[in-house]
């Protein structure tokens, strides 16, 4: 298979991208080329396309089922297994967010609870106590907000992502007439 310098480009790019938000370079760039392709691919379309053996396809689409963002679909006639991209982008963006909840978040917020339940030794450890309630807090705020967008309908939180924007505009015209 042979990628357009477009498509290529941007394949490339969600590859480095993803090494920075956790996943791999190869897992990104299947990710990638699986969203901004139509039709499905198969496990050879996908380690042609990016120079990769069958072993990494098979390793990075296993991860990206992991994280239900991609699912096999079997073609009439085919014996092959190919994938696709599981739902829109909406769909995966809060299954991505959902994830990370539950891998990073959850079990931070498991430790810092059973943190908090000691009773502290002296008083460093009071002040540490009470910075990780803090964290405990904030991380319990920002997981029912998160579960919260991720119930609204896309064009409910697009509405909200909208004000939000307007929000910052209005703040930022506020703080300009009060610096003059």
């Amino acid at each position: 298979m042979q990628m357009t310098p477009m498509v290529q480009s941007f394949v490339m790019h969600f590859g480095e991208m993803g090494s920075r938000w956790g996943v791999n370079r190869t897992v990104g760039q299947i990710f990638a080329l699986l969203v901004v392709n139509e039709q499905p691919l198969n496990a050879e379309d996908l380690g042609s396309a990016l120079s990769i053996s069958r072993g990494n396809v098979s390793m990075g689409v296993k991860e990206l089922q992991s994280w239900r963002l991609v699912k096999p679909v079997h073609l009439p006639g085919e014996r092959k297994e190919y994938y696709i991209a599981d739902g829109s982008l909406w769909d995966m963006a809060t299954k991505v967010l959902e994830e990370r909840r539950k891998r990073e978040v959850d079990p931070t917020l498991s430790v810092l609870r059973d943190l908090m339940m000691d009773s502290p030794g002296n008083e460093a450890e009071e002040y540490a106590q009470g910075k990780m309630r803090e964290l405990h807090d904030m991380l319990e705020v920002f997981t029912k907000w998160s579960h919260d967008l991720q119930n609204m309908s896309q064009e409910n939180l697009m509405t909200l992502m909208k004000l939000g924007a307007g929000v910052g505009k209005v703040l930022d015209m506020k703080d300009r007439i009060l610096n003059n």
